[in-house]
């Protein structure tokens, strides 16, 4: 899905270098980078990938390694074009950010006055609370409601004014502005949004405006029906066995949520402009860079800004996305300070791609001090706590985790759709190595640990909350 979901790896043979286009970097450089690319393909099972690596929004690297598309043995190119996945989230809030700009749309604004008709329940919510994450809507895109009969099953068409109606009738997760959780619904919403306000499609609004402008000739929105050059093939990994990826209907593939082509040469265009004005004054991409806070005068979990997280590694400014959808996984890390970007585009599903690992390992190749420290574990003064978790894992892959053990708000989250599909991914693990308390922290009545669970072929990291009477509040995975 478009969503950032939790990633996982495995191992297979590799896949050849294929096309390679390079400006400056020396032999070693180049040779490291493709070793260490051609090794991650290998052992993630990703099919292909493209790699830009750009500094000061000039390419130094780009090129493809292994297959764009298997079954005829096509190689990536450094214009092969992928999927964006939620990569295209940045677009759309550049989108907006436009339009506020313009006096048309204001942040502060009650979405209500563009949606009038909103529940009452959305009386709070504001434009910002959308590009965010933090109004509190529920996700569409789970497994239960994009399934067959379900209200946005995924192989359906719907308009624009259908899809707004079935997301006003689900239920809020929480009160707008006092968490952050992330939700394709925030973006699809400002998709209609920029609709209303500009008067035409928000694709054709970023063709105009963003596009044509930067001269990307080949980011567009998704249209499977079109005859598009050089375009990838996605693929999903089934019980260890390559599948193409699942159709998705028309409309569901164009909403504003992630939904668009491009290719690590077009992105280059996208990633210089971001140090100029072209697209937008200084003032409006930096409240884009700038961590939302919630209600509370807090910074949100995330370090989410709007369309960006905003992060960094030994002190490094690093202002990154990914995305995943359709049988492709990208991401893009643009380490500021130290005017270097790159981007990773596979074609393999989120279940077993990471394409953060790859940006992340070539960053710390062009720049040492990129390097990621290895967080070190703490002392355990609960075994009884780790030993819970370390059988939840196990009843989670056997498909035995049983609702009590959640609190009632967890149960609806998890039960039983999310549970079913997160049990076969974990099975796939296999046992883990070693589980490491990292972190542990109480908020109120709330006991919160975050665990690093290392797998033969992964680490994963489990987030995970207790109240007083040892029911599970919080579980969350993501891949280190």
């Amino acid at each position: 899905m478009k969503k950032i979901a939790f990633v996982v790896v495995c191992v297979l043979g590799g896949l050849a270098a294929a096309a390679a286009k390079a400006l400056p970097g020396t032999d070693e450089v180049d040779a490291k980078v493709d070793a260490f690319v051609q090794s991650e393909l290998a052992r993630q099972r990703i099919p292909g990938v493209a790699l830009g690596v750009y500094r000061d929004g000039k390419m130094t690297k780009a090129q493809g390694y292994g297959l764009a598309d298997v079954e005829w043995n096509a190689a990536v190119t450094p214009d092969t074009i992928f999927q964006s996945g939620s990569m295209g989230k940045q677009f759309t809030a550049t989108a907006v950010m436009m339009l506020v700009e313009e006096g048309k749309v204001g942040l502060d604004d009650p979405i209500k006055k563009y949606f009038p008709d909103a529940p009452e329940a959305w009386n709070d919510i504001k434009v910002h609370n959308l590009l965010s994450h933090t109004s509190g809507l529920s996700e569409y895109e789970t497994g239960a409601r994009t399934k067959v009969g379900g209200p946005f099953y995924i192989r359906m068409d719907f308009t624009e004014d259908e899809l707004y109606k079935k997301i006003t009738e689900m239920p809020m997760d929480f009160k707008p502005g006092e968490d952050w959780a992330y939700r394709n619904t925030n973006y699809v919403l400002l998709g209609i949004l920029v609709h209303k306000v500009a008067g035409k499609f928000y694709g054709d609004f970023l063709q105009e405006r963003v596009f044509k402008l930067l001269g990307m000739t080949r980011t567009r929105i998704i249209s499977e029906e079109d005859i598009i050059p050089r375009r990838a093939a996605g693929y999903r990994l089934v019980k260890g066995e390559l599948k193409n990826q699942e159709w998705v209907s028309p409309t569901l593939n164009s909403t504003a949520d992630g939904a668009l082509y491009f290719t690590v040469e077009d992105l280059r265009k996208w990633d210089a402009a971001l140090y100029t004005e072209r697209l937008l004054k200084k003032a409006s991409l930096e409240r884009m860079w700038t961590v939302e806070k919630l209600n509370n005068g807090k910074p949100n979990k995330a370090n989410y800004g709007f369309g960006w997280e905003i992060n960094n590694v030994n002190g490094h400014r690093v202002i990154e996305h990914g995305g995943a959808w359709q049988g492709f996984t990208t991401h893009i890390a643009r380490y500021v300070d130290d005017r270097l970007t790159v981007v990773a585009l596979t074609n393999l599903d989120s279940g077993h791609s990471n394409p953060k690992k790859i940006t992340s390992g070539v960053a710390a190749i062009y720049s040492p001090a990129l390097k990621p420290v290895e967080e070190k574990p703490i002392a355990d003064n609960e075994p009884q706590v780790t030993q819970m978790v370390k059988a939840l894992l196990r009843e989670l892959a056997d498909g035995k985790a049983k609702p009590e053990q959640f609190t009632e708000e967890v149960q609806k989250r998890l039960f039983p759709d999310e549970i079913k599909e997160l049990g076969p991914a974990l099975k796939e693990f296999g046992e883990w190595k070693t589980l490491e308390l990292m972190e542990r922290m109480e908020e109120g009545e709330r006991r919160n640990y975050r665990y690093r669970a290392k797998y033969p072929n992964l680490t994963l990291m489990i987030s995970i909350a207790l109240t007083k009477d040892d029911k599970i509040a919080k579980l969350n995975f993501s891949e280190e």
